[in-house]
């Protein structure tokens, strides 16, 4: 089946008029309703939606291509939208998406459409196609750029015809495997990608497909016994079993599209861990037991923010009223107020350390460890053994339960792995909870005392720093913030906040939240005020760094970083530096853990607080603009 069988005049829109993701997504369903392609418009909206909150579909180089397999879909159709200006579509190279293709496949769509659509995917990795595609006026030159590209390559070609090509080279042998929820569209654009870029480089590669139509191009036994390196980008359940003892690389599947020539990099200098396979099973979910520390701290750390996001803005509001509007006792007492601090405070900053256990330990041992965790995590903060401290062992004990309660359940599970078949569904309800509930509880128990000195100490020692040592501190912490854009080392940071924020040290958060919004800050100066140093694209860029930056978001200066990361990463770490330092010279506290300038209103102190912290950023933003600006070359700019 051709592609022009499926994309038609009745599903093309040449000029979007949406101005955000969801717009694009309900203007493109729109057209394909209008076509007669749905059989439930809102169904397969819901669909759709489901598909982006597991990964992003804005694939980079300007392209999304937002799909799924739906009962809503009444015949299998592709539609197309085109934006000029550019929407920002969470793309994974950061830049606004201006070619938009929504793939929507029945439930049973056969073979041949299935390799229809996913041979559109490839297509769209050929740069002449995409530039053809956006500079058609009509939509039957649409149609007829796709044409003429299908007959290029000789008509409906296998949609693995790319991804088998291999070219022989003494550097060894590379295998991979590509695979995506839907297996539509990024498994076949990923596949093609690596074989693509493997063919100029003249690397030996065999790339397998995990797709809607099945496993294509199947890795031997005797080629993985072979492969000197195999790289798995897939956000999916693939067979990793016959891997083990192999060099395997394992990333996710958009990562083989935009971060090409460094996983071949990584293969070819066989740069990757030696695959151990895991047999033991979950009995529940089937998965194996995942391992990493800083995976299980952040999956503990991003369930965790909403409690204290919300819970603190909640408390910081509180205290619009005064200071003492929540104490019944207080002349200011202010019954709103004092129900905000009991919502935010009472309950939401309550549940904060037990969530970040039960997930933490979640992460680890699956389900099963998610109650010891939220148990251990509550021990933490309400058992102390100490007369004089209150909140326990705080952050650290959550930490610490979380990784106990995970790695007592994994103990847990082995142990009854062997029980009788018979007694196999009293596992995860019976067994696992019981003993792993007990052991944890008595180890934190023992435990919690001692850790509640410690953090104390740590708190005490931390709040009892003052001048040259404070600034030095904020000094580091602000760099942190601008290392790696929302990497380990930057959540390292606002993770040190959000735990000195538990303490009741507000200074901590005000530093990193300000030295957070300096990097993409400051590169959006720097591309009003230098335009000669930057592309067209990249100026267009700077004016979402501005909102990106304003609201807290670090990782809108990826882009920027990405294209010149010797340039641009020192001078974003020295603005943000600078940031942290003046805050903390400035004795600024912040009880809202999130939300950039909109939270602004909330700094400890008053106006001239807020002053002076708004001016803390400006001048570490500045700072990055002028770094940048006189470490960038000019180049040729584009109108």
């Amino acid at each position: 089946m051709r592609i022009t069988q499926l994309l038609t005049e009745s599903t093309i829109i040449l000029d979007l008029q949406s101005g955000s993701k969801q717009q694009v997504l309900n203007e493109l369903v729109e057209q394909l309703d209008r076509a007669g392609k749905l059989i439930d418009k809102a169904a397969f909206t819901k669909d759709i939606l489901a598909r982006e909150e597991q990964s992003t579909t804005g694939i980079g180089d300007t392209i999304a291509i937002p799909h799924a397999k739906s009962a809503a879909v009444k015949a299998p159709a592709i539609a197309f939208g085109r934006s000029f200006k550019g929407i920002d579509f969470e793309s994974l190279d950061g830049q606004p998406a201006h070619l938009f293709f929504m793939i929507a496949a029945t439930d049973g769509a056969n073979d041949d459409h299935l390799e229809a659509l996913s041979r559109l995917a490839t297509f769209l990795m050929d740069e002449k196609f995409r530039v053809r595609i956006l500079e058609a006026e009509t939509k039957q030159q649409v149609l007829q750029v796709v044409s003429d590209k299908e007959t290029e390559v000789d008509g409906p070609a296998d949609e693995v015809t790319a991804a088998t090509a291999t070219t022989k080279t003494s550097g060894g042998k590379i295998l991979a495997v590509t695979a995506c929820p839907t297996g539509i569209a990024h498994t076949y654009m990923a596949a093609e990608k690596l074989s693509g870029r493997a063919k100029e480089r003249g690397i030996d590669l065999k790339v397998e497909t995990n797709g809607s139509s099945g496993v294509k191009n199947r890795l031997t036994d005797a080629e993985i016994a072979e492969a000197d390196a195999i790289i798995v980008a897939a956000d999916t359940k693939v067979d990793m079993g016959r891997f083990d003892g192999k060099p395997v690389i394992q990333t996710q599947v958009g990562k083989a599209i935009y971060e090409t020539d460094k996983l071949l990099d990584r293969a070819v200098a066989k740069d990757a861990p030696i695959y151990k396979h895991d047999r033991t099973k979950d009995a529940d979910s089937g998965t194996e037991t995942k391992s990493g520390f800083y995976k299980h701290l952040m999956n503990g750390v991003s369930n965790m923010l909403p409690f204290v996001v919300g819970g603190g803005i909640l408390i910081a509001l509180s205290f619009f009223w005064g200071i003492n509007a929540t104490d019944p006792a207080s002349p200011q007492y202010n019954e709103f107020a004092a129900m905000l601090m009991t919502i935010g405070g009472g309950t939401a900053f309550f549940l904060m350390v037990p969530v970040l256990a039960g997930f933490i330990a979640m992460s680890i041992a699956d389900r099963p460890g998610f109650a010891p965790g939220m148990i251990g995590g509550l021990i933490a903060i309400t058992v102390t053994g100490v007369e004089e401290a209150s909140g326990g062992s705080g952050f650290l004990g959550g930490l610490i339960a979380g990784f106990l309660a995970g790695y007592v359940t994994v103990l847990v599970k082995k142990v009854f792995s062997g029980i009788p078949q018979s007694l196999e569904g009293l596992k995860p309800v019976l067994f696992y909870p019981v003993f792993s509930i007990l052991i944890t509880g008595v180890v934190m128990m023992l435990i919690n005392p001692p850790l509640t000195q410690v953090y104390s100490g740590i708190s005490a020692f931390l709040e009892g720093l003052g001048g040259t040592n404070l600034v030095l501190v904020g000094l580091l912490l602000g760099g942190m913030m601008a290392v790696d854009m929302g990497g380990p080392v930057n959540k390292a940071a606002y993770t040190f906040g959000i735990a000195m924020l538990d303490a009741q040290n507000f200074n901590f958060m005000a530093t990193v939240m300000a030295a957070g919004m300096v990097p993409p800050l400051g590169l959006a100066i720097a591309t009003t005020m230098f335009k000669k140093k930057f592309t067209k694209p990249e100026r267009e860029a700077g004016k979402t760094a501005y909102v990106l930056g304003a609201s807290f978001i670090t990782e809108g200066v990826i882009p920027f970083a990405a294209a010149d990361p010797a340039r641009v990463i020192p001078s974003a770490i020295v603005g943000a530096a600078t940031t942290g330092a003046l805050v903390m010279l400035f004795d600024i506290g912040l009880r809202a853990p999130h939300g950039g300038v909109f939270v602004i209103g909330l700094v400890d102190g008053g106006a001239a607080s807020i002053l002076m912290y708004v001016l803390a950023i400006l001048i570490g933003s500045f700072v990055t603009a002028i770094l940048v600006g006189l470490l960038k070359k000019n180049v040729a700019v584009t109108t």
